[in-house]
């Protein structure tokens, strides 16, 4: 796929690391619809970086929690340009909860957010798209969906619906939509966390360092510009997903 004048969606696409996407793929001419939950000063300032670039950017409010909320999205990015090709779900909450404290709440939470939304996200653009046009869904995923995290067992359990979400989904819209997925290891420090948590981490990662966002940017620009990759989920870890 080219690129330039395409139209992306991008959840949680004002802060971290769907900031981070949407400006990646405003450099390469795309029009950006960014969708944020409660950060509406941020996703302003995230317009402004995007214009800066010289590309078209508009802001998105909706609870991904709140079903009704979650396929309008779709609609009004598409009406903006009128057309939608590209789909980030990279929105998503990460809570610390193991066995003993994982509420019903938070479990419907995380699943609602992290796996319901990209769902039914998903769902509304393909049928925006149709059955010729080509365009690509890119799923953020996480290594933890293969390797559960006890200490954040509804996160990870959500994540790893992702993961199968994508090969499902990656079938259901062949040929002419593709579906991947990414899967960062240890990029941006949760919240509540400093640089520092991170650096602890780089000894037991196999290459001896954390990520940027950067290298999530770069995946997502090589399955965007691949004809032949779908279903797939790279995993840009440092091996952290291994050990």
């Amino acid at each position: 796929m080219q690129l330039d004048r395409r139209v992306a969606l991008v959840t949680g696409g004002a802060v971290r690391l769907g900031k981070a996407l949407a400006l990646a793929l405003a450099e390469e001419g795309v029009r950006l619809a960014v969708h944020y939950h409660s950060s509406a000063g941020p996703a302003e300032a995230t317009l402004g970086e995007i214009r800066a670039l010289g590309s078209e950017a508009i802001a998105l409010q909706a609870d991904l929690s709140q079903a009704d909320q979650v396929p309008t999205l779709i609609g009004q990015a598409a009406q903006q340009w009128g057309r939608l090709d590209i789909l980030v779900n990279s929105a998503a909450i990460f809570e610390p909860a193991d066995l003993a404290y994982t509420t019903v709440e938070s479990w419907d939470r995380h699943f609602a957010v992290n796996l319901r939304a990209p769902f039914f996200l998903s769902q509304a653009f393909a049928a925006h798209v149709g059955k010729e046009r080509r365009a690509h869904v890119v799923n953020i995923a996480d290594w933890r969906g293969t390797r559960p995290d006890t200490s954040y067992l509804a996160y990870s359990l959500a994540k790893a619906g992702v993961l199968a979400m994508t090969q499902g989904l990656a079938l259901a819209l062949a040929p002419n939509i593709q579906v991947n997925a990414i899967a960062p290891g240890a990029i941006l420090p949760p919240p509540g966390k400093d640089q520092a948590y991170l650096d602890r981490l780089a000894a037991g990662i196999p290459v001896q360092r954390v990520g940027s966002p950067a290298e999530i940017a770069r995946a997502l620009l090589y399955l965007l510009k691949s004809d032949f990759v779908t279903g797939e989920t790279v995993f840009v870890t440092g091996g952290q997903h291994l050990v």
